[in-house]
């Protein structure tokens, strides 16, 4: 909204001032042209009346005309604001304010709409902003986008558990454990085994019975003795 304001202010100041400014323009170079003009100056005491007079004109009259245009408006502002305080130094400055009485009241007023024009600018509604503006617009655009940044590997975002809407971490694989050399039981003997689980010696054979050796046998006590 302040922007727009400012739009059509800067268009109305920029068409009056760029009238006023014409007018005198071709005042100079209607009554006379640059001879007359720097005779003019040259009576007032303004130094290098020729070169001051010929920049005024120029100044003036095809200043007028470009901020109306709205065309290179800072330039064309500062322009102008030099022009009007050569002329509030070397001609109304000790005549007091009031134009009528030769004073300092339009020059101030033309040089300092001049001056804002030079720090705000044209505005939209001008050549400026059709030239200048879109292409200043696009460059800011571009600086106020932010830098693209390519996407790195990270873990995955956590899962949302519609249960309990709580944000869950991502499973992970518990870490290993480090791998260290389990202490070997040193050897022992196997335990003997009980009686009853002993293995038993088969069993022997008997060595046969052998008959007694031939001769006497002897009697048993009472027993008669054979005859012989």
């Amino acid at each position: 909204m302040r922007r727009s304001l400012y739009d059509l202010a800067a268009l109305i100041a920029r068409i009056v001032l760029g009238v006023v400014l014409i007018a005198h323009g071709w005042q100079k170079l209607s009554d006379g042209g640059l001879d007359a003009a720097a005779a003019g100056f040259t009576s007032m005491g303004i130094p290098m009346a020729r070169v001051a007079a010929a920049f005024s004109i120029v100044v003036e009259f095809g200043g007028g005309i470009l901020l109306i245009l709205g065309l290179l408006t800072p330039l064309v502002g500062l322009l102008i604001a030099v022009d009007m305080l050569g002329a509030f130094i070397f001609a109304h400055m000790r005549k007091g304010v009031f134009v009528s009485e030769g004073g300092f009241e339009l020059v101030g007023a033309l040089g300092s709409a001049a001056l804002l024009l030079a720090a705000g600018g044209a505005g939209r509604i001008s050549l400026d902003h059709l030239i200048f503006g879109r292409r200043r617009d696009r460059r800011r655009e571009s600086e106020n986008t932010p830098a693209y940044v390519p996407p790195i590997a990270a873990e995955p975002l956590p899962r949302i558990s519609p249960a309990t809407e709580q944000p869950q971490p991502p499973a992970t694989a518990p870490p290993a454990p480090p791998v260290t050399e389990q202490p070997q039981p040193p050897a022992t003997a196997p335990p003997a085994p009980s009686v009853a689980e002993r293995p038993q010696p088969p069993a022997t054979e008997q060595p046969p019975a052998t008959a007694p050796p031939p001769g006497p046998r002897p009697e048993p006590p009472g027993a008669e003795p054979p005859p012989r």
